[in-house]
């Protein structure tokens, strides 16, 4: 299986780039208490932050948001998931544990600003395509909804589109019964190579510390536009 970037990202942002990691033999279940523990104590602190500060303050968000627009999507109307998140939290409408791997998603997204997704690959079929989407493009997401990816980047297979900074499918939804899994981490355009690997090496090494099993780990950008796993 490869995955690919597609080259006309990097036309319209020279810096664009995706980590990927691809975990094997891992073991999903309920989230350990310390999961848990971080994910609300993290959730408090942050509502605390948000009762000072504009969720369009975070320079995270405000990368993100500005990359929606080049990429042709209206962000106010399409929220980057980790923006979603943070106005839940500002309502004090808390995320609430799912299992392990959701949960720390959705920690990592949280904590650095960025969307992040995760797929089961052995739902996935075929090749996999980072390209943005058109018209055509939809999906039923996790949110219950047919949602349509016009303007905004998405994952693709030989079957249709499966994932996005924006929600994601219910066709490659990691459960726990998921052993082989892709974890794509949105970077910021502006984070440097060497900051981008040691955040992908620590996301992965806290992952496997959850979940035992494998992890290998690469970016891809305008040095490098595909990958086999």
């Amino acid at each position: 299986m490869f995955v690919k970037l597609d080259t006309a990202l990097l036309q319209i942002e020279p810096t664009f780039k995706i980590g990927l990691i691809y975990y094997n033999k891992i073991i999903v279940s309920t989230s350990p208490q310390m999961l848990k523990g971080r994910l609300q104590l993290f959730q408090e602190q942050l509502f605390f932050e948000l009762e000072e500060k504009s969720v369009n303050d975070f320079e995270g968000i405000k990368e993100w948001r500005a990359l929606w627009k080049k990429l042709g999507a209206d962000p106010n109307r399409y929220r980057p998931s980790m923006e979603a998140m943070y106005r839940r939290i500002a309502k004090q409408n808390y995320i609430t544990p799912m299992h392990s791997a959701v949960d720390l998603n959705n920690f990592f997204s949280m904590r650095y600003e960025i969307p992040l997704g995760i797929y089961d690959l052995d739902e996935v079929k075929g090749d996999i395509f980072l390209t943005v989407g058109n018209k055509e493009t939809s999906y039923l997401g996790l949110n219950g909804r047919e949602n349509n990816l016009s303007g905004i980047l998405t994952l693709q297979d030989e079957v249709e589109a499966f994932g996005s900074p924006f929600v994601d499918s219910k066709r490659t939804a990691v459960t726990e019964h998921t052993t082989s899994a892709l974890q794509v981490v949105f970077l910021r355009p502006s984070m440097g190579q060497e900051e981008a690997d040691k955040l992908l090496e620590s996301m992965g090494q806290m992952f496997t510390q959850v979940h035992g099993g494998e992890a290998a780990s690469i970016i891809l950008d305008n040095n490098q536009v595909e990958w086999r796993i």
